[in-house]
């Protein structure tokens, strides 16, 4: 473990986090914050502006009035979402973020959409560390209904996953992918 950086900077470094990390306390008290504000949001917010304004709250930099987000909507830590301008997400999504999830310009996202950044290991006696590798959704691509990213996923530009997709590999920019696990299906 590099001790040279609080635990944000080794997450962002994508390092595993462990339980017993001296600095795993301030991890929780974010996800504790997150946990408060999601519910605030999601009971609360009564039009589009309140919504993208307590949701930069939670992930820390303003989003954009391009952009649009339909509640109810789920994240575990929020602070290493990254949303690009006239982005769409539709109702009841999901993102784990604590390895990070980076969603560029023109972005479509479907109801029910989960993107997680994070995972465990094999080994059941290291089971609660945080792996943590990040997703990235590139410009204009289109996620389909409750589709799934999983951790270390980049979307290529243009491209579409299809609706209740299981995406665990890179998807090529400009290309249709669907499935469990995804796989290309067409060139667009």
């Amino acid at each position: 473990m590099n001790t040279d950086k609080d635990i944000f900077e080794r997450m962002r470094a994508g390092e595993p986090i462990r339980k017993e990390d001296a600095e795993y306390g301030k991890f929780g008290e974010v996800v504790s914050r997150t946990i408060r504000l999601c519910v605030e949001m999601n009971a609360s917010a009564l039009d589009l502006d309140q919504v993208r304004k307590k949701l930069s709250e939670i992930i820390g930099t303003e989003i954009d009035d391009s952009t649009t987000i339909f509640p109810p909507f789920y994240t575990n830590f929020g602070r290493f979402i990254s949303l690009g301008k006239d982005v769409f997400i539709n109702h009841a999504c999901s993102f784990l973020d604590i390895g990070g999830i980076t969603i560029e310009d023109n972005v479509q996202i479907g109801p029910r959409v989960n993107i997680t950044s994070e995972n465990h290991p094999i080994d059941p006696a290291d089971r609660t560390t945080l792996l943590l590798q990040p997703v990235v959704i590139k410009r204009n691509a289109w996620i389909g209904a409750g589709a799934t990213i999983l951790p270390g996923v980049s979307v290529g530009e243009n491209a579409i996953v299809a609706a209740g997709a299981v995406v665990s590999r890179d998807v090529p920019p400009n290309t249709v992918v669907a499935g469990v696990p995804a796989k290309v299906v067409k060139n667009i």
